[in-house]
């Protein structure tokens, strides 16, 4: 029997939120090395570019300390940012609530900076409004390891389904034969050590490619 946990993402169904990723807070993530963090992030952002996902970004006070939107995101997604003038937490934010609302989709995939505030609180918001959503921790980023897992606790409890990105690649793709296959194989190859896998099978398949 199918339930909410068991149900697929699909190009159908799904949104991608990202939050707060600002050149001022990259800086305070020590949970995972930084390099990694942003393959991870650009590894999202291109999942979703490929498929022809939505995308929502919201950046907080990007004109103080916390500083603009990498560009990591925005040379993927575009330039077309919601910047909040005060709320902490993203789905206090009118236009960036309306963003997700309009697009008639009920997955959020989430992912931001701090996890535990800008990440958490907008998950479990959204959660409490009936949407389903996966939090994607490795394209998102705090402290260090102790409060990643402090704030996954408690994500967890509240019904947000916490997720990688490359599983989010997976779960899209569904089948190595959809049409966007070779190309979703493409961007987890150029972004984890898959790369040697995909370069084998391009070798192996070269007559057919």
């Amino acid at each position: 029997m199918s339930n909410k946990f068991s149900e697929r993402l699909t190009v159908e169904n799904a949104v991608l939120a990202m939050i707060d990723h600002q050149t001022g807070l990259m800086v305070s993530c020590r949970d995972q090395d930084p390099h990694l963090t942003k393959a991870n992030i650009r590894g999202l952002c291109k999942t979703a570019a490929t498929v022809g996902l939505p995308s929502v970004i919201t950046a907080s006070m990007p004109d103080g300390p916390n500083g603009p939107i990498m560009s990591d995101i925005t040379e993927i997604l575009g330039n077309d940012v919601i910047n909040r003038p005060g709320e902490i937490n993203a789905w206090d934010n009118p236009e960036f609530k309306r963003a997700i609302e309009i697009t008639g989709r009920k997955k959020i995939i989430m992912a931001g900076v701090v996890t535990d505030v800008c990440l958490m609180f907008p998950a479990i918001s959204a959660v409490a409004e009936g949407y389903d959503v996966y939090a994607v921790v490795d394209a998102s980023g705090t402290w260090n390891k102790g409060v990643q897992e402090v704030s996954l606790h408690r994500m967890t409890q509240a019904g947000v389904k916490v997720c990688t990105w490359a599983s989010v690649l997976a779960e899209i793709m569904h089948d190595w034969r959809s049409e966007k296959g070779l190309e979703l194989g493409g961007v987890l190859g150029e972004h984890t050590s898959y790369s040697w896998v995909y370069e084998s099978f391009l070798a192996a398949n070269s007559h057919q490619v």
